[in-house]
């Protein structure tokens, strides 16, 4: 069994999370697009339930399914641009609470993390 030392625990390659962040806002984008909507969330008006739905009551409960998918992605877009901007400004990997790293694990399996596990316990 290796034993990380403190500064391979809790280093992070800035560079490699900046291509990870930048190809999740890809995806997250196409996704959003699909469903009809742009990056900020906006529905474009495209959205088509097609001629399947019998009734207004079935394509309401689909639209709202959709609008719920569009925020969350939406959500998860924001979060990816806060994370590139403090890649950007030196802060990435530092807990927004108590000022510490977060971990290069935690970074790693959440790149847009933005408290260490003990600030993050807490709320």
């Amino acid at each position: 069994m290796t034993v990380l030392t403190f500064e391979e625990w809790f280093y992070v390659d800035i560079e490699a999370a900046v291509v990870v962040l930048q190809d999740e806002r890809v995806k997250l984008v196409k996704q959003l697009a699909e469903l009809g909507a742009t990056e900020k969330g906006e529905l474009t008006g495209e959205m088509d339930f097609g001629d399947g739905f019998a009734d207004a009551a079935a394509a309401t409960a689909e639209r709202s399914e959709v609008l719920g998918l569009v925020e969350n992605l939406h959500g998860m877009v924001e979060d990816v641009d806060q994370a590139l901007a403090k890649a950007a400004d030196g802060s990435y990997g530092r807990c927004e609470s108590c000022g510490k790293a977060i971990g290069a694990a935690r970074m790693e399996f959440r790149p847009t993390s933005r408290f260490c596990i003990e600030c993050k316990s807490k709320r």
